[in-house]
């Protein structure tokens, strides 16, 4: 397990005091473009061992009774079914499970800004869904030459064209179910229309990577690019910054090549711009609370071992370019590691060379290894889950934990009522046959109590996991890689 190098609790301190200071710096009112995720974030987690994915929602609720959110949303993502992959929903899905998650936390939803709306039928059929269900929607509209003309945009045909959210509390924060959604735009457009009401109201810019404070390359902001191969983002020297301070500061390219715009902008409305460079918009604190930099370096360098392999992989499905996988090798490279840095693939491998065919190992807290192959009764992934649970709670590894009276009639479900071809047991089958079996057999049930410790586990497989399998282990909090190999040769796999 990785040792703790990030200080939770100061982070959620320092974070909202941050906030809070940039607000009273504008005094009425702070449209906070926040980047990344507000839930989930458990790429942050794997980089910054200690930092709980919760964190800036953690956060956030300390200061819901100041606070309310706008969620923005590209009409084009609703038009084409943009899907978020870490999830596998649907970007418009996934407005309405953020906007339960917020209400769920008590923090207010001010409505839904669809971006660049015109007039597109899918996109009008999910307005009127959101309004039906209490939720209010505005639209804002297509901006010729955005954001290279601040004449145009900053006037009543531009800005002035969309439909202005009311609030009514000191911070806005302004969310998405995804990049590209126009999260800038919209508070940048609140602001001129704020402005126009006689309101005066600042903007600030909350993205946790890359980290302002740490060196561009850092294996934490080198796995941050691991992670956006498909926004071609590159992490570079902030040059505003360093001729306006002389300090050097980490940001990222589109930050950088928009400022100079961004800057225009704001001496149009404020009179004169309150920022000289893009690291001074933001508001990130991380880079405060790292209490162990070896730590985190070594938790970053396997995070941008596991972003080649998800990106070999993804390509290997022909769902992205070979040039994201090449930039993933390429970060490696940077980092100074290989995929021989990541012991789990080792012995995942040499499981297979020894049995011939597909194999998974999972690495223990005390660095020792379990494995698992293809079996008569269950797949690799579920074999290594159940190995790995034994282990976990003490069991010896010769024991049988279910009953072939429990896993004969799955088998026989999903073979003669499923239409399934593989009888084997995937990982949920496993885990339901277990937890059956737990009411009846005590050292069952000791397996089924073990499940919480395999979070922040490494685990590896041969060949490329069904998606159910894949959804287990993410459930789980187990972090899990493939070798970038089909387990058959058909091009579409529905077990």
């Amino acid at each position: 397990m990785a040792r703790i190098g990030f200080d939770n609790d100061k982070y959620i301190s320092m974070q909202s005091q941050k906030i809070l200071e940039r607000i009273e710096r504008f005094g009425d009112k702070l449209y906070l473009e926040f980047g990344g995720k507000l839930f989930d974030d458990y790429h942050a987690a794997r980089v910054l061992p200690g930092f709980a994915p919760d964190s800036k929602i953690r956060m956030l609720e300390q200061l819901k009774d100041s606070a309310e959110i706008i969620i923005a949303i590209h009409a084009g993502d609703i038009e084409h079914n943009k899907v978020r992959n870490d999830l596998d929903i649907a970007y418009d899905r996934e407005v309405l499970r953020l906007t339960d998650a917020f209400r769920k936390k008590g923090l207010l939803v001010s409505g839904v800004v669809i971006t660049r709306y015109a007039g597109q039928p899918s996109v009008d059929a999910f307005s009127a869904r959101l309004e039906r269900l209490g939720v209010k929607v505005y639209r804002h509209y297509p901006i010729a030459g955005y954001p290279q003309n601040p004449g145009l945009i900053l006037s009543p045909e531009g800005f002035g064209k969309n439909e202005f959210v009311e609030t009514t509390r000191p911070l806005v924060v302004v969310t998405a179910p995804g990049p590209g959604s126009g999260k800038l735009a919209v508070c940048l457009s609140q602001v001129y229309q704020e402005y126009a009401r006689g309101v005066r109201a600042g903007y600030a810019k909350f993205e946790t990577f890359p980290i302002w404070n740490l060196p561009v390359s850092h294996p934490v902001n080198l796995a941050y690019e691991a992670a956006t191969t498909d926004l071609d983002d590159v992490n570079l020297i902030d040059p505003f910054h360093l001729e306006a301070y002389g300090q050097t500061t980490t940001n990222y390219n589109r930050d950088v090549e928009s400022f100079p715009v961004l800057n225009a902008m704001f001496e149009h409305i404020y009179g004169t711009s309150p920022y000289h460079s893009p690291t001074d918009m933001g508001v990130n604190m991380v880079g405060f609370c790292i209490t162990d930099d070896d730590a985190v370096r070594k938790a970053a360098c396997q995070e941008i071992i596991r972003r080649y392999y998800s990106a070999a992989c993804a390509c290997k499905r022909g769902l992205i370019d070979r040039e994201q996988v090449d930039k993933a090798e390429y970060l490696m490279t940077r980092a100074n590691v290989t995929i021989a840095d990541r012991p789990v693939v080792a012995a995942a491998l040499a499981r297979d060379k020894e049995t011939g065919g597909a194999a998974m190992a999972i690495e223990l807290p005390d660095g020792s290894m379990v494995t698992g192959k293809n079996g008569t009764m269950m797949g690799a992934a579920a074999g290594a889950l159940m190995n790995a649970l034994k282990a976990l709670a003490g069991i010896q590894p010769d024991i049988d934990l279910i009953a072939p009276i429990v896993l004969q009639p799955i088998r026989e479900l999903k073979t003669n009522h499923f239409g399934s071809e593989n009888p084997r047991l995937h990982s949920d089958e496993l885990l339901y046959a277990l937890s059956i079996c737990a009411t009846m057999n005590p050292t069952a049930g000791r397996a089924m109590k073990a499940l919480g410790s395999l979070k922040g586990l490494e685990a590896h497989s041969t060949v490329m996991l069904s998606r159910v399998d894949l959804e287990v282990y993410r459930r789980l909090g187990v972090n899990l890689t493939c070798e970038p190999q089909r387990k058959t040769n058909r091009l579409y796999d529905k077990n």
